[in-house]
């Protein structure tokens, strides 16, 4: 159990770094090239994906499984899953729900597709590790 704790702190480790080029990536193409906030957030998000992967395989997991194509495949699937829920949870929280800000809402949706990345993640990506 110690160790799931630990490889979970690690993992959220990562997301922090995720999520900093996340809401960067986001600011910039929302605000400053003012194109459309769901395409702002998924390539945002897509390029978190992608360095989170790595830091992940290395540093969370350790991860030493030569088939890295497959295996970054499913870390991608798993994340536009993540990504769907989190778009969804966005559009509920702005537009229907609590019409909350924008980026009080993506900040909740992050918190749930954590839980959501790290168990599906650790049960169906880097089960070797």
């Amino acid at each position: 159990m110690y160790e799931l704790g630990f490889k979970f702190l690690k993992f959220s480790a990562v997301g922090l770094s995720g999520l900093a080029i996340d809401f960067c990536i986001t600011y910039l193409v929302k605000e400053k090239l003012r194109l459309n906030k769901y395409f702002a957030n998924s390539l945002g998000f897509a390029f978190a994906a992608t360095s989170n992967y790595l830091l992940n395989k290395t540093w969370t997991f350790q991860d030493t499984n030569p088939d890295a194509v497959t295996q970054f495949s499913k870390y991608i699937l798993i994340a536009v899953i993540g990504l769907i829920i989190n778009n969804l949870i966005i559009y509920f929280l702005v537009n229907r729900k609590e019409r909350m800000t924008f980026y009080w809402a993506k900040l909740v949706a992050i918190i749930i597709v954590v839980l959501w990345n790290f168990i599906a993640n650790y049960n169906f990506t880097f089960v070797a590790a």
